[in-house]
């Protein structure tokens, strides 16, 4: 597996699509449609998938891709190697005119995500696995054909009588509060879509608990980047957060630094 080519094609797909999201920004273009599950989704996501799947096809063709944007995809999990690509996580943020919406490209091995690509566009991020152990972040104006000046993440020291914790911006509920409150807390951060996992990952953050709903295109990516970057990825109920799932859905679970001492629920 050339993973060099990997990492370097996903991280160009993200901008790519990433820069078509960006198009409808903004703007008056952005038509909002509910799927079968009552989530969002627009012109911009059905755009950004249209430029990953092509762009996957046409370099690995050997390797299956599941999509959040093609039911046709949702069946069995494939055995072996699949990239799993959520187009544009955070459409409730995109849709209101907020920034913290990410395209999200992760190559799975088996029940692992192993390698992905996080980018957001409207704060100028991006968070990508140049091969399974190394974890980058580039900020700026960031070309698509050339990687710019990057560096290098790694998960901070936890102080856990002073915790930083990051939570979702749209889907804070009584029972995450409720988890936080076990925790010393020092800072809180709000953050929509898959940056909380980058957060932790860039050392601005320690924890990040998810008591609700979601879907591995979801996690995929940005958990790659966290683990590439030292951080762990575990079910609230104890074990590792695994993937190739029945319907992909994930339980709960919490993003952290190792040094993070967890409480038990």
């Amino acid at each position: 597996m050339d993973y060099d080519t990997i990492g370097l094609t996903m991280r160009r797909l993200v901008v790519e699509a990433g820069a078509a999201t960006m198009t409808f920004f903004g703007t008056d273009k952005i038509s909002v449609e509910t799927k079968a599950d009552e989530s969002p989704v627009t012109a911009a996501d059905h755009a950004a998938d249209e430029i990953i799947l092509a762009g996957l096809e046409a370099a690995f063709p050997d390797i299956p891709v599941v999509t959040e944007e093609r039911a046709e995809t949702h069946g069995k999990a494939p055995e072996g190697f699949f990239f799993l690509v959520d187009p544009l996580d955070g459409t409730k943020e995109f849709v209101t005119g907020r920034g913290d919406f990410t395209i999200n490209i992760a190559l799975v091995k088996g029940d692992s995500p192993i390698m992905g690509a996080v980018f957001a566009p409207a704060k100028k991020r991006l968070f990508w696995t140049s091969d399974p152990g190394t974890s980058l972040q580039e900020t700026g104006e960031i070309d698509a054909v050339e990687p710019g000046e990057t560096e290098a993440m790694r998960v901070r020291d936890a102080d856990n009588a002073a915790l930083a914790v990051v939570a979702s911006k749209s889907h804070r509920d009584a029972a995450t509060d409720a988890y936080i409150a076990r925790y010393s807390v020092a800072d809180f951060k709000s953050a929509g879509s898959s940056l909380k996992f980058c957060l932790i990952a860039s050392g601005e953050a320690d924890l990040y608990p998810r008591l609700g709903r979601t879907m591995e295109w979801d996690t995929a990516a940005a958990q790659a980047v966290l683990q590439a970057a030292g951080g762990k990825v575990d079910r609230i109920a104890g074990g590792r957060l695994c993937y190739g799932k029945p319907n992909f859905e994930n339980p709960h679970f919490i993003a952290y630094s190792p040094d993070v001492q967890l409480i038990e629920v």
